[in-house]
């Protein structure tokens, strides 16, 4: 998810999916990189800051709803 219309364009619980996926590749990333470094360290970085936009679409999602 490199744009926020990509993310913004899809569904609640598309978004929950995606957001599931993305925490358990970080999961492995960041497990990898303490055993052996990662050759492009800033992709943790992006996949960390992927995630929260993609937590603060659905929490405005959900604030919008209330």
């Amino acid at each position: 998810m490199k744009n926020k219309d990509n993310i913004s364009a899809l569904s609640d619980q598309e978004l929950i999916e995606k957001i599931k996926e993305e925490k358990a590749g970080l999961n492995k990333m960041t497990l990898n990189h303490a055993i052996s470094p990662v050759e492009n360290p800033a992709v943790i970085r992006v996949n960390r800051r992927n995630i929260a936009r993609m937590l603060t679409v659905l929490n405005k999602r959900n604030k919008a709803s209330k």
